[in-house]
């Protein structure tokens, strides 16, 4: 697929991996449309890439319609969508208070939320991404566009705690092949990166013992990921049309311990 010219949609587009992405995708001539519940951050990173900012909550139908209907508004059906929209926490399934014996579960609406925002949320913007590409003429090779989706190693060995997270980002896995099925008849294409410890602002508070802790722990390079280089990936995807049905670990070999 060629690039320039294009629009794009990317979630979670103000921070992180989303923005390094929108940055990306600016840079090689894509009109981009941010999607962030952050406005203030969401703005800014927009005003500097000539794109457009909608405050949307991916949990929310409205939101997610009024969100494609300003951004389609602003710079036309998008070909492009980077799910990077994504939450987490870290809770024990079931534990015991070792000092007085009391015993608590995962909260089950904590474990909705996770689900909520990082699986539904995902597919209810994939949907509705390619319902509105099944609207464009495809181009010369017969492409009409290009989804690419953020899952997480902890997919496939997710750490202590990790109950709803693992669950939600495997299950953007595991949906990432039948999407692509569906949608090959109309030549939009799917895949999805699994990041492993990338310097995200969620990391970027940590103390730096601890992140150099978490970088000696990957076994080359022996550093944290560069959101730029999952934005390289997610870019690669988009522009090479063999590419299609993937779930792509880029971790540094990582392998996550249990904790």
């Amino acid at each position: 697929m060629k690039l320039s010219g294009c629009s794009a949609v990317v979630t979670g587009g103000a921070s992180g991996l989303g923005e390094a992405t929108a940055r990306a995708l600016a840079a090689e001539g894509v009109k981009v449309a941010i999607f962030d519940m952050n406005a203030e951050k969401g703005e800014k990173v927009a005003a500097e890439i000539g794109g457009v900012f909608c405050n949307v909550n991916v949990t929310s139908e409205e939101s997610v319609d009024a969100g494609f209907a300003k951004a389609r508004a602003a710079i036309g059906q998008e070909r492009i969508l980077i799910n990077c929209a994504g939450t987490g926490n870290a809770v024990k399934t079931a534990s015991r208070n070792k000092a007085d014996g009391t015993i608590k579960h995962f909260p089950l609406d904590a474990f909705n939320l996770i689900i909520q925002i990082n699986l539904v949320g995902t597919f209810r913007c994939i949907a509705k991404s390619a319902a509105g590409m099944l609207t464009l003429d495809p181009m010369e090779d017969g492409e009409r566009g290009a989804i690419v989706n953020t899952a997480s190693v902890a997919a496939e060995d997710g750490q202590i705690g990790q109950a709803a997270y693992s669950a939600s980002k495997g299950g953007v896995v595991g949906m990432t092949l039948p999407i692509a099925r569906d949608l090959s008849g109309d030549g939009i294409r799917v895949n999805t990166i699994l990041p492993g410890i990338f310097n995200t602002p969620l990391l970027q508070a940590a103390p730096q013992p601890v992140k150099d802790a978490l970088g000696a722990s990957v076994p080359f390079p022996k550093r944290l990921g560069a959101p730029t280089e999952y934005a390289s990936l997610a870019l690669e995807m988009c522009r090479n049309s063999y590419f299609n049905g993937e779930d792509v670990r880029l971790d540094g070999s990582i392998r996550m311990a249990p904790r």
